[in-house]
């Protein structure tokens, strides 16, 4: 017979201290009770209750302040940069000449992250697609995406050189959660090649996933040489709020 070893008392402590963290009895921003309050209160010693603390600080849950107090450490908020647009329309606009070439247009089989984003099981359909943007001939930006069936049946029928993926996909359904993350990155040598960069030029990268009421949609890496284009946002920030 097999028997369940009991968790740690620190590893119980810990899960004690995330359930009031989580279900709001302790808000953002709040004091917890102390070393010594945990210890009479929880009665284990002050190794194990430090212990405790130390990991959920580590883990982002608790903010330490050296004689005053451990606090809740507020969760983080992601700032929307970036709206979906279409990068033939972002061109238009700048009175330039945008043109695509279709590198590749295909069905292939996920792999297992890629899979899992779409909720899918390793080795199912998806469609795949990679495409340089240019603008007066100059390339910036390198597109692949990612596509369920279930959301673009059509997807691998369409001319992506007289419309773009962006455009498409939005005339199908309106995106009901977006993601963006961007990061900086040294092009590998295959990007360099169809981007026409050398391998010291850095590049910005916007992995962007995308859901509809019906679920995981798109998964999209676009990959911009830094010296040829750039990311950003114009907003009114909300006025401050008043005690």
């Amino acid at each position: 017979m097999n028997h369940i070893k009991p968790l740690p008392l620190y590893e119980r402590i810990k899960t004690h201290l995330l359930t009031r963290i989580q279900s709001g009895e302790w808000q953002d921003g709040a004091r917890i009770p102390s070393e010594h309050e945990l210890i009479a209160t929880i009665g284990a010693s002050r190794m194990t209750i430090h212990r405790a603390l130390r990991e959920l600080q580590q883990e982002g849950h608790l903010r330490r302040v050296q004689g005053v107090g451990t606090f809740i450490q507020p969760k983080p908020h992601r700032a929307a940069l970036l709206e979906i647009t279409d990068i033939a329309a972002d061109i238009a606009a700048r009175g330039h000449q945008h043109h695509a070439k279709i590198l590749t247009l295909e069905a292939i089989h996920a792999d297992a992250p890629t899979a899992a984003h779409f909720s899918l099981r390793p080795g199912a359909k998806i469609f795949h697609s990679l495409i340089i943007h240019h603008e007066n001939n100059l390339p910036i930006q390198l597109e692949e995406r990612f596509v369920t069936p279930l959301f673009a049946p059509h997807y691998l029928t369409q001319d992506f050189s007289s419309q773009t993926t962006a455009a498409y996909l939005q005339s199908l359904a309106p995106a009901a959660q977006i993601e963006h993350i961007i990061h900086a990155i040294t092009p590998d040598p295959t990007t360099q090649t169809h981007l026409g960069i050398p391998a010291t030029e850095p590049c910005l990268r916007l992995t962007r996933h995308t859901w509809t009421e019906s679920g995981p949609a798109t998964r999209s890496i676009l990959t911009h040489p830094g010296s040829r284009y750039s990311l950003g946002s114009l907003y009114t920030p909300s006025p401050p709020k008043t005690r």
